[in-house]
C-alpha cells in the first residue's frame, strides 16, 4: 500500500493509457476516448495531489519520489487537464485517429510525469523517449488540406531534430558514465568531481545538456519550434508548447543544481544560451503574422528568460526558473485556447484574424488579453512577477548586463504582444464575421475562467508559490548530493 501511494500519479496514468488502448482498438470512438482522457486527467491530478508529501527512492534508488517531483506532477496534472478541456472536438485530427490522439497524449504525459522523479541516467533516457516519441507521431495525424501538407514538413523535422538532439545527449552521458562508472546522478556527482574540469568532463557534460536545451526550444536548438508550432494541430502545438518545457527545467535543475555559483564556466555557458534565445526569439517574431508561428519564436525567446535562472547557479535562481516555466504553462495554454475557438475549422490563425474579438466572444478576448499581457511581463500578471524574480536572482549574483539584456528584450516583445492587443479590441473586421459570435461550450468557459484565474492568482499572490517551490527544491540541491561542479 506505501508503493501505490507513492507511485499513485503513474499507475492511475498507466491505467488510464491502457484504458484508451483497448477503446483505439475499436472505431469511431472519440468521444468515448475524450472523456476517458478527461476522467484519467482528473484523477491524475488528484492523485498527484494526495501524494504531494510522500517520499521515496524507489526502484534501487533510480526513481525519487520527494516534494520536488510530487510538486511538479502537480503542475504536469493541471496542464494534462488543461489540454484535454482545450482539444474538443479535434476539428483538425484525421477522424480516423483521433481515438489513438488521446493514447498518445496520455503516454506523452505519462513519460514526462516519470521524468521529473529519475535520477538516474537510463530512467532518465527511457522517461524522456516516452515523453517524445508519442509528440512525434500527435503531429502529423493532422489532416491534409488542399495544396497543403506542412504537418508532415513539421513533423519530420521535429523527428529529426528531436533524435539528432538526444543522440548528442547519449553521447555526452557515455562520456559521464566512462568517467565515473555510474549512473545514478548522486554518486555521479561525488565522481566526477576530482575530474570535473578535465577537457573530457567538460564535453561530457555539455553535450549531455543539448537534449533538455531541445525541449525548451534553446538558441541554438531551435530550429524545429516555429515549424512544428505551425504545422501541427492547434491542440498538438498546445501540449508541445507547454508540458514538455516543465519537465526539461525539471530535469535540467537536477543536473545544474550540482553545481556551485562559483562556478564560470557554466555560468558564461548559460549566459550565451539565453541572450541568444531572446535576442533571436523577439527579433524574430517582430515579423511574423501566423499567431502560432509568432507563439513559437516568443516561446525561443521566454526559454532564454528561463535559462536567466540557472545562470544564478544558487536556489533562488532555480526557485524563479521553475515559477517562470510554471507561470508561462498558464499563459500559453490561455492564448492557445483562443486559437483553437477562433480557427475556422482548425485551420492556423492569422493575428490579422483576431479582429474584433472582443465583439464576438468577450470571455476569449479576456482570456487573450490576460494571456498576452502576461507573456509580455505586464503588471499584475504571472510574466511580470516571474520576470522580475529571474531578474532578482540573476542581479544578485552580480550578472548586470545579462539583467540589462532581459530587460531590453522585454521591451523589444511588448511591440509584437501590443500587435495582438491591438488587432483583438481595435481591429477592423468584416460585417459578418462581428455578426456571428463565437459560442464557446461549457468545458472551454470554465478553462478559460481557470487560467485567467490562475494567471492573476499567481501574479498578485506569488509568495505561497514561490515558498512552495522554494521548499521543494531543499530535497535537491541539499542533502547526501555534493556539488559536481566547482568543488
Amino acid at each position: 500500500m506505501i508503493f501505490v501511494a507513492q507511485f499513485l500519479p503513474e499507475l492511475v496514468l498507466l491505467l488510464g493509457a491502457l484504458v484508451l488502448f483497448v477503446i483505439a482498438l475499436g472505431e469511431s470512438q472519440q468521444k468515448l476516448a475524450r472523456t476517458v482522457a478527461l476522467i484519467v486527467a482528473i484523477a491524475t491530478f488528484g492523485a498527484a495531489a494526495a501524494s504531494l508529501h510522500q517520499q521515496a527512492d524507489l526502484f534501487s534508488g533510480a526513481y525519487r519520489v520527494d516534494q520536488f517531483s510530487q510538486l511538479l506532477k502537480l503542475v504536469l496534472s493541471f496542464g494534462f487537464v488543461c489540454v484535454v478541456l482545450l482539444s474538443g472536438d479535434l476539428p483538425d485530427i484525421r477522424g480516423e485517429v483521433k481515438s489513438e490522439y488521446y493514447l498518445f497524449l496520455a503516454l506523452s504525459v505519462t513519460g514526462l510525469v516519470m521524468l521529473v522523479s529519475c535520477v538516474e541516467i537510463i530512467s532518465i533516457v527511457v522517461a524522456l523517449e516516452l515523453s517524445s516519441f508519442p509528440l512525434y507521431l500527435l503531429v502529423p495525424m493532422r489532416r491534409e488540406r488542399a495544396g497543403q501538407r506542412s504537418q508532415m514538413e513539421a513533423a519530420i523535422k521535429y523527428i529529426m531534430f528531436g533524435v539528432a538532439a538526444n543522440g548528442i545527449m547519449f553521447f555526452g552521458l557515455s562520456y559521464l558514465y566512462g568517467i565515473t562508472g555510474t549512473t545514478h546522478l548522486v554518486e555521479l556527482a561525488a565522481r566526477l568531481a576530482p575530474a570535473v574540469h578535465s577537457p573530457l568532463a567538460i564535453t561530457g557534460l555539455g553535450l549531455a545538456f543539448c537534449g533538455l536545451y531541445y525541449k525548451l526550444a534553446i538558441f541554438p536548438f531551435h530550429f524545429w519550434t516555429p515549424d512544428v508550432y505551425q504545422g501541427a494541430s492547434n491542440e498538438t502545438a498546445s501540449l508541445v508548447a507547454s508540458l514538455p518545457k516543465v519537465g526539461a527545467v525539471a530535469v535540467l535543475i537536477r543536473f545544474v543544481s550540482l553545481a556551485t555559483p562559483e562556478n564560470a564556466a557554466v555560468a558564461t555557458m548559460l549566459t550565451c544560451l539565453a541572450v541568444g534565445s531572446m535576442f533571436f526569439g523577439n527579433l524574430t517574431a517582430l515579423v511574423q503574422k501566423d499567431f502560432k508561428r509568432m507563439l513559437g519564436f516568443s516561446g525561443i525567446a521566454h526559454a532564454g528568460y528561463a535559462v536567466m535562472g540557472f545562470v544564478a547557479l544558487d536556489q533562488a535562481g532555480y526557485t524563479a526558473a521553475l515559477y517562470y516555466i510554471t507561470g508561462y504553462l498558464l499563459m500559453i495554454l490561455a492564448c492557445f485556447v483562443v486559437i483553437s475557438r477562433v480557427s475556422r475549422d482548425g485551420a492556423n490563425v492569422a493575428i490579422e484574424e483576431l479582429a474584433g474579438l472582443h465583439r464576438r466572444s468577450p470571455l476569449l478576448a479576456a482570456t487573450l488579453l490576460v494571456g498576452v499581457f502576461a507573456l509580455a511581463g505586464v503588471p499584475p500578471f504571472v510574466g511580470f512577477m516571474g520576470k522580475f524574480s529571474l531578474l532578482s536572482a540573476a542581479y544578485a549574483r552580480g550578472h548586470l548586463a545579462l539583467v540589462i539584456i532581459a530587460v531590453v528584450n522585454s521591451a523589444i516583445a511588448v511591440y509584437y504582444y501590443l500587435q495582438v492587443v491591438r488587432q483583438a479590441v481595435f481591429g477592423e473586421t468584416n460585417a459578418s464575421a462581428v455578426a456571428t459570435p463565437i459560442s464557446l461550450a461549457w468545458p472551454t468557459r470554465i478553462l478559460c475562467v481557470i487560467l485567467i484565474f490562475g494567471i492573476v492568482a499567481l501574479g498578485v499572490v506569488p509568495g505561497t508559490v514561490i515558498d512552495t517551490i522554494s521548499h521543494s527544491l531543499a530535497f535537491v540541491t541539499t542533502g547526501p548530493a555534493t556539488a559536481l561542479l566547482g568543488r
